[in-house]
């Protein structure tokens, strides 16, 4: 809907005002020289293609300075890609300009390229020249790839822990990294603190552009966005915690809402390895989009924020998420939606098109129903899909009608792991399983209480699995008979270089859904 639910035109105009000016001059620096190192926030790529991907670094010699310590002048910007890591081989260069409307962030995206096939890149500028990354391009669409190694990961507060997991998804040699959402956190982060992100919460684009940049600063993220491309979505903290739509958790006014959601957007952004096509206009920006992995996998990007219904039965004076029970009639709303009308209509088509051996969707949350209170009685989570069941259910029903091969669910947003069946009734112990969930814990966000996850274990039997014991991430290989997945768990974010296990090991066969420990 266009515009948001709440929000008019006018409110719309309002917000696109408080955005920079665009179409004014800016002068060049043709021969820039920096005191300090211009690529303080490392490089990264991702949304391969068969042909293509996208490269992306941003200047930034100070980077917790304004504007990253930059002036504000366009800076002429060298890219390399390579066939070999010693850049003896060059498959494709240019030059780009970065420029302070976009907080000089650059985003490449060289085609013609080789499909199924390793590239590494780097970028120059005034004398100096950045970090290696290692990306790779897809396998030709019609082509029946071998095998996708993949890691899931999400829930990265600063100032909850160090980025352990990321050391060791950058020593993994994936050929993908789905991150999940909550790449940043607005809110400070409460006590006991591993190390401090400050004490402001972001509102303006250049509080927004700080936060990313402190968090990009971050040796080992900068590591696993170096070693592979990776696919990006977010949740709800890059803007506000519980926002849905144009609604904030403090119940905002929409159109101061919406000019803080527009400065979000934009410094998401900047500061990811995004396609030109999700280029944000004011408050909206279209990230949800389908990969093709030749035959062997398709996946969905999905975004359950930006087009979503206000949260069932809030607390009194508030919106956001609440724990609700079975009195709350609003949960059961048939039109009631977490992605949007124009975006269920395109998920159902992109799986009722879909060729590929396997059908991943990549959304924030748990999807299986998670009733959290043993014996009689219900206690759902409102901000996730039990708050929205009748939206949850027009997806489920979709899969019962086999109209792809292969669904799983991935997720986020909980801290924890689970690993879950997907039926359309949970109620029914008889109710056929129609897909797999397996939901990856926080890279160092902290976790709701252990006791409350094992009561959920306990009460949903379609749940196979539920911790949130352990910070880490999902490793996934998926060949055409067989996905596998592993729990991998951090000993500690207290310890940068924590050494990682597999916690468990699920699997999911070709034709039969539904995990199998071992």
């Amino acid at each position: 809907m266009f515009p948001p639910q709440g929000f008019s035109r006018r409110d719309l105009l309002r917000a696109l005002a408080s955005l920079p000016l665009a179409g004014v001059a800016t002068p060049l620096l043709a021969a820039p020289t920096f005191a300090r190192d211009p690529f303080s926030l490392g490089v990264a790529s991702g949304y391969p293609r068969p042909d293509g991907m996208v490269l992306w670094t941003r200047l930034a010699p100070e980077p917790l300075a304004p504007a990253g310590g930059m002036p504000p002048v366009n800076v002429p910007v060298r890219w390399e890609l390579a066939r070999d890591q010693g850049f003896r081989d060059i498959a494709a260069a240019g030059t780009v300009y970065a420029t302070p409307d976009w907080a000089h962030a650059v985003h490449v995206e060289p085609y013609g390229l080789a499909p199924d096939h390793d590239y590494w890149y780097r970028f120059h500028t005034g004398g100096a020249t950045s970090p290696v990354g290692r990306t790779r391009t897809a396998p030709p669409l019609d082509a029946t790839a071998a095998q996708l190694r993949l890691g899931v990961g999400s829930c990265q507060h600063y100032a909850h822990g160090y980025y352990s997991a990321y050391r060791h998804v950058a020593a993994d040699g994936l050929d993908l990294f789905l991150h999940l959402g909550d790449y940043i956190y607005e809110h400070p982060g409460g006590a006991d603190l591993v190390r401090s992100q400050g004490h402001v919460e972001p509102v303006t684009l250049e509080d927004y552009r700080r936060h990313y940049a402190l968090y990009k600063s971050d040796p080992a993220l900068q590591a696993a966005h170096a070693s592979c491309p990776w696919l990006v979505v977010w949740d709800d903290h890059e803007v506000d915690n519980d926002y849905a739509g144009a609604l904030s958790q403090d119940d905002d006014e929409p159109a101061w809402f919406l000019a803080r959601r527009a400065a979000a957007y934009r410094a998401y952004y900047e500061h990811m390895p995004l396609p030109r096509g999700m280029v944000p206009f004011g408050p909206h920006m279209r990230i949800y989009t389908r990969l093709d992995y030749g035959r062997l996998a398709r996946l969905h990007m999905l975004d359950d924020r930006q087009y979503r219904s206000p949260q069932p039965c809030p607390k009194p004076g508030r919106a956001g998420s609440n724990m609700i029970g079975g009195d709350c009639a609003e949960r059961l709303n048939p039109a009631a939606t977490l992605l949007g009308e124009r975006q269920e209509r395109w998920l159902a088509a992109g799986l009722r098109g879909s060729a590929a051996r396997w059908n991943l969707l990549g959304q924030q949350t748990l999807m299986a129903e998670a009733d959290g209170r043993e014996g009689p009685g219900e206690r759902f989570f409102s901000d996730g899909w039990d708050g929205y069941p009748a939206a949850r259910q027009r997806l489920l029903d979709l899969f019962a009608q086999d109209v792809c091969a292969n669904p799983v669910v991935l997720g986020g947003d909980v801290h924890s792991f689970w690993v879950a069946d997907l039926k359309p009734d949970f109620g029914n112990a008889r109710s056929p399983t129609v897909a797999s969930e397996f939901v990856g814990t926080s890279i160092s966000s902290r976790p709701p209480p252990e006791d409350h996850i094992q009561a959920a274990l306990r009460e949903n039997p379609h749940i196979h699995y539920a911790t949130g014991l352990h910070r880490g991430y999902l490793r996934l290989t998926l060949r055409p008979e067989r996905l596998t997945a592993e729990l991998q768990g951090v000993a500690s974010v207290r310890e940068p270089e924590a050494p990682c296990d597999t916690l468990a090991t699920f699997t999911v066969e070709h034709g039969r859904a539904g995990p199998v420990a071992g």
